[in-house]
């Protein structure tokens, strides 16, 4: 099973970017599920969001302790919350540096670390959150759900939105999901992260040892 921890604030699109990704691998012909976690009901609190894929109906429904992805949409939470619980050196650590060039620090970190300059992204798209770059970027990253099955996705979870906001998540997807193929392979130095490098510690992209075959979802 694979199980991903979204770590976010109130009105940054944590549930909405685990709801996304869930849809996109139903879509590719998995078991998912996707809920949130809030904290204090205000915009800028930190809540966390989940999503699960397997091949297999998902019995499980609680929250996710031991992740093999950590998403961090906001940098913030770094000094806010232990966003590596759980996380094993086999895992990946997600983090929205915000600015390309930034470099992170990280203290007692054993996975290996993404850092991605998803604010300079999303404004390049023309979208106000990062949410959706990170989506991409993590699709890409693991080499399913494809780009198409994720815009899809969008299509239907941003239903909502207004065109010219529906447009720009999309162009944030892709713009995440080309950040993604190219960060693929590469290694940064131990507990750092640079922006601008594109640099990820590992090549393995099955972290969960979900195969690529199609099945029916439920």
């Amino acid at each position: 099973m694979l199980e991903i921890r979204w770590h976010g604030r109130g009105g940054q699109g944590a549930k909405t970017a685990s709801q996304l990704l869930a849809v996109a691998f139903l879509k590719a012909g998995r078991f998912v599920q996707a809920f949130p976690e809030y904290g204090p009901e205000r915009t800028g609190a930190p809540i966390l969001a989940y999503t699960r894929v397997d091949e297999q109906p998902i019995r499980a429904h609680s929250a996710i302790i031991h992740p093999n992805l950590a998403v961090v949409l906001d940098p913030s939470l770094l000094r806010e919350q232990h966003v590596t619980d759980g996380l094993s050196h086999e895992g990946l650590l997600v983090v929205n540096s915000g600015q390309s060039g930034r470099v992170l620090e990280f203290s007692r970190v054993v996975a290996p670390v993404l850092s991605v300059p998803g604010d300079d992204l999303a404004k390049e798209a023309g979208s106000r959150h990062t949410n959706t770059v990170m989506t991409g970027v993590i699709s890409a990253w693991l080499g399913e759900p494809s780009l198409d099955q994720l815009l899809s996705a969008a299509d239907e979870v941003l239903a909502r939105l207004s065109p010219p906001l529906r447009a720009g998540a999309r162009a944030a997807i892709r713009l995440g999901f080309a950040y993604g193929l190219a960060a693929d392979g590469r290694k940064p130095e131990a507990g750092t992260a640079k922006e601008g490098d594109r640099h990820v510690e590992t090549a393995s992209r099955d972290l969960a040892g979900t195969p690529r075959g199609t099945n029916s979802t439920g």
